[in-house]
């Protein structure tokens, strides 16, 4: 090692030196810039590594075009530089099908026996490690973890490495080889599947709101029994184990993390694509309600059925990847122009279901090109708004969340149809019942005229004639009257008068409030006639036109008759006023005497009127009330509607 002070001294004072190291100079800078031409020669020393060295800008690679050369023949080929390819060196889907040789050199300068895990990167189904020494060992570690080679070098020992690389059938392969300290392997594997990136905590943070959306569905299937939320959930599940196993299996070496990022991702977004289209025809109800667009999305739905078959076989069943590359391509070109047109139609129609339908498919159009330009421009993500899987995981949600409304609205649209068809079959039985409540009444109404017809015409006029021949009978016996026939002939006009009563409750000609009024008024002043007791009528003016049937004019009559009677033989009184006034939307009755007035404690006087009295009323819903107030109140009040 060259010390600079002592070069400087020597410089001045020595001028052939100077010469020399004119000269010394010029072969050092040649050797030097010749230096910076790597050789695959360049060292890795394991034993001075702590944790981890990343080995890009000391790995040589080859690929295998042919993917057929033996490791013999590998090495007689050339290698380049891997750091030629940069930092994180892609695989292109046109190289997929090759085999990938890494050539590293190797150096253990200690006195120690050291290990030492190599990792090449993920998605690889194939990895493989040979000790050059002098010709190609493959190395069999038992200890060797998947997705993990582990290299031991013995004191002292020095040489090259070789790794042979097979990828998975993807996109996003990438060579980044990095040498972990054996020591230190437990807690790099544990930092590397356990650290999760922002973008990772994002997705799994979306995917809990993506499995609260499934159980919504689910339970609205279960409810409703309605299979377009059944279909829903079942895309909202794909889209779910999408973002979920994304944000998991990153940097995961594992069989099912290989399986799923060269064939299950893929299929999950196709199957959730089939199970959208499936959701769209259910929830649009399109074969009864547009039968172009049911025969359009069920020809795509088909469509890109086959297409996933074709995309199967490719996969499992041949070696290629471009074919299978440019389908996977071409199928989310179609998915992407099936919500185009979806949009396009929506907006020509303008129907407000289409329109959830196609906002959701817009949003995830748009962050899905978003995400498009992202990946195809090969932006680094120093920030999670930098990632394209950032955009494409909040377009599905928010796909999810329009679909969601979609289905509320589409709920709240059935249930107030159903309400209003449910109310109209009501209001159709209510109808047909009031129709066939009035048919009965107007026959039973027709029958008491009849009843009340015959009644006049035949029992009236055969009481009439006993009441005539009574009062004959009496005044041709003069002086010798005999009581017989003063009992009937009292009879007779007391039983007249209760027919009347009978035939006009019963007419309903006589069904009006005024008429019920005027038959009251005509029977208390004839009553009290001649009874040395002077009764005022007061009605209040401009009675409701309203309509009283005959079993409350009879019943409100019989009560009155019973005030009256009572007011006659009981209370010594020498005026009575019967008032009806108007209150609001009610009416009040008044009996009011100037008599003796009612003892409350004794009733016996009166049997079981007041009793008779008081039932009348609570049957017709009529308030009752009798009361000492200078002689005897009654009070009969009800509302006027309720006639």
């Amino acid at each position: 090692m060259y010390d600079f002070n002592d070069f400087a001294y020597v410089w001045q004072n020595n001028c052939i030196l100077k010469r020399f190291a004119t000269l010394l100079i010029f072969f050092f800078t040649v050797g030097y810039c010749k230096a910076q031409i790597a050789t695959d020669s360049t060292p890795v020393f394991v034993s001075a590594m702590l944790e981890e060295s990343n080995l890009v800008s000391k790995t040589f690679i080859y690929i295998d075009s042919s993917a057929s050369l033996s490791v013999s023949e590998v090495l007689k080929r050339n290698f380049s530089p891997l750091e030629n390819f940069g930092g994180r060196s892609p695989i292109t889907p046109g190289t997929i099908t090759c085999t990938f040789y890494l050539k590293i050199f190797l150096d253990n300068s200690s006195d120690q026996e050291v290990s030492a895990y190599l990792f090449p990167g993920v998605y690889f189904k194939e990895f493989n490690i040979y000790k050059l020494r002098p010709q190609p060992t493959k190395l069999l570690n038992a200890d060797s973890l998947q997705g993990y080679r582990k290299v031991t070098l013995t004191p002292g020992e020095k040489g090259y490495i070789l790794a042979e690389l097979r990828p998975l059938k993807n996109d996003i392969n990438y060579i980044k080889p990095i040498l972990i300290n054996a020591d230190f392997i437990a807690n790099y594997q544990q930092y590397v599947v356990g650290h999760k990136s922002d973008i990772q905590i994002y997705g799994l943070v979306l995917s809990g709101v993506l499995l609260m959306m499934i159980l919504f569905m689910i339970t609205n299937f279960i409810i409703g029994g309605k299979l377009e939320f059944l279909y829903n959930a079942a895309y909202s599940l794909c889209m779910f184990l999408l973002v979920f196993l994304n944000s998991v299996l990153t940097r995961v070496t594992s069989d099912f993390a290989n399986l799923y990022y060269s064939y299950i991702d893929f299929f999950l977004l196709v199957a959730g694509t089939i199970f959208y289209i499936t959701f769209t025809r259910k929830f649009l109800n399109t074969k009864s309600n547009d039968l172009l667009l049911e025969k359009v999305l069920k020809y795509g739905e088909r469509f890109v059925l086959l297409l996933l078959a074709i995309y199967t076989y490719l996969n499992f069943f041949t070696n290629t990847y471009l074919p299978q590359f440019y389908l996977e391509n071409c199928i989310k070109i179609f998915i992407l122009t099936i919500g185009c047109a979806f949009i396009f139609l929506a907006f020509k129609r303008r129907n407000r279901l289409f329109s959830y339908i196609a906002a959701g498919n817009a949003v995830l159009v748009i962050f899905s090109i978003i995400s498009l330009i992202m990946v195809l421009q090969g932006l680094k993500s120093n920030n999670i708004y930098q990632s394209g899987l950032f955009y494409y995981n909040t377009g599905i949600v928010f796909e999810l969340i329009f679909f969601m409304l979609g289905l509320t609205y589409k709920n709240r649209h059935e249930l107030i149809t159903g309400i209003k068809k449910q109310e109209a079959l009501k209001s159709e039985a209510e109808k047909a019942e009031y129709e066939k409540q009035i048919a009965i009444m107007k026959a039973q109404q027709e029958e008491r005229n009849r009843i009340s017809a015959d009644m006049h015409d035949d029992l009236g006029a055969g009481m009439t004639t006993i009441s005539l021949y009574s009062a004959l009978a009496k005044s041709k016996l003069k002086d010798n009257a005999i009581p017989e026939i003063e009992k009937i002939s009292s009879s007779a006009n007391e039983l007249l008068n209760k027919m009347n009563a009978i035939i006009w409750s019963m007419s309903s000609s006589n069904d009006s409030l005024g008429n019920m009024i005027a038959y009251i008024r005509s029977y208390a002043l004839e009553y009290f006639e001649d009874t040395g007791i002077n009764c005022k009528i007061d009605i209040v003016e401009n009675l409701p036109n309203i309509q009283v049937i005959g079993e409350i004019r009879r019943n409100v009559f019989l009560v009155v008759k019973e005030a009256l009677n009572n007011i006659l033989k009981h209370a010594k009184a020498t005026e009575v006023t019967i008032k009806l006034i108007r209150v609001e939307n009610s009416l009040t009755l008044f009996i009011q005497d100037n008599g003796v007035g009612i003892d409350m404690g004794n009733l016996r006087q009166f049997g079981n009127g007041l009793k008779n009295m008081k039932k009348r009323m609570n049957d017709l819903d009529i308030e009752f009330s009798i009361e000492n107030k200078n002689g005897t109140l009654i009070t009969l009040h009800r509302k006027v509607k309720t006639f």
